[in-house]
């Protein structure tokens, strides 16, 4: 009894271009592609993936295993639209990091730092904190189903061998920028008008008693106070965040 495996070099070539496009979208995923996250889980969820989506779209890889050419550049399209899908869902949550800054500021807590575990660098210690829950709401509300479902919708806007095109990708992102910073600012509302007030107070403070030191007395009080008006408001401003986060990957996702 023979076994035809002639099909094998042709599965095994579409098999790796998916994985090019899945596992780049997967290391630039926030939550799942940190560099806290073993080496070998993020591989084996970009494998895992791979091996859901491909049957379903393996017919639209034709490739000509007779020239490398075209394979490499087929390769570097999957990379680019990956690369495109992930980086969307990184400079969304984003906007978590821009209120922490904001927040920071106005508390007088800029400066505390502390290692971003999502973005692998030195960050204010709020943003690390409103990213971590962010993260963990996208898990929460299961918003990561919208970008399973983004990975398979890709296939239907970006076909194989179909590159995105260079001027829409730059609008796209910087929409996205966009978007993200106005969030960001619209979240840390609140503190700055705190941040006003408080201020402002102490300003006329200083003025009636010149002889206090208004500075040692400001600080402390400015942390207690915003972090008081963070427990209030930290309910509002995370899932005003959520159904931003739920409309991008809606956009990416809109079949779902």
């Amino acid at each position: 009894m023979r076994v035809d495996i002639s099909f094998l070099p042709a599965l095994a070539a579409a098999f790796l271009l998916a994985f090019a496009r899945v596992g780049t979208m997967v290391m630039l995923l926030p939550g799942v592609g940190e560099q806290t996250m073993p080496s070998r889980v993020r591989l084996g969820i970009a494998l895992m993936l791979t091996a859901i989506i491909l049957p379903a779209h393996q017919k639209a890889y034709t490739v000509d295993l007779n020239a490398i050419g075209p394979v490499l550049v087929l390769l570097f399209q999957e990379i680019v639209v990956g690369a495109v899908l992930g980086l969307t869902a990184r400079l969304a949550i984003s906007a978590l990091q821009v209120t922490g800054s904001v927040v920071a500021q106005q508390l007088g807590l800029g400066f505390v730092t502390a290692v971003d575990p999502t973005q692998n660098q030195q960050g204010l210690l709020v943003g690390n904190f409103l990213t971590l829950i962010g993260v963990s709401l996208v898990f929460a509300t299961d918003l990561h189903h919208l970008v399973i479902a983004a990975m398979n919708d890709s296939y239907t806007i970006f076909q194989p061998g179909e590159l995105p095109l260079m001027g829409d990708a730059a609008q796209h992102v910087t929409r996205i920028v966009a978007t993200a910073f106005r969030i960001g600012i619209q979240l840390s509302a609140p503190f700055l008008v705190f941040g006003l007030l408080f201020n402002l107070g102490l300003g006329i403070l200083s003025r009636l008693i010149p002889q206090m030191q208004v500075f040692f007395i400001g600080l402390p009080l400015s942390i207690i106070l915003g972090l008081l008006l963070l427990l209030v408001v930290i309910g509002t401003m995370m899932g005003t965040f959520v159904d931003y986060l739920n409309g991008v990957l809606s956009d990416l996702a809109p079949r779902f």
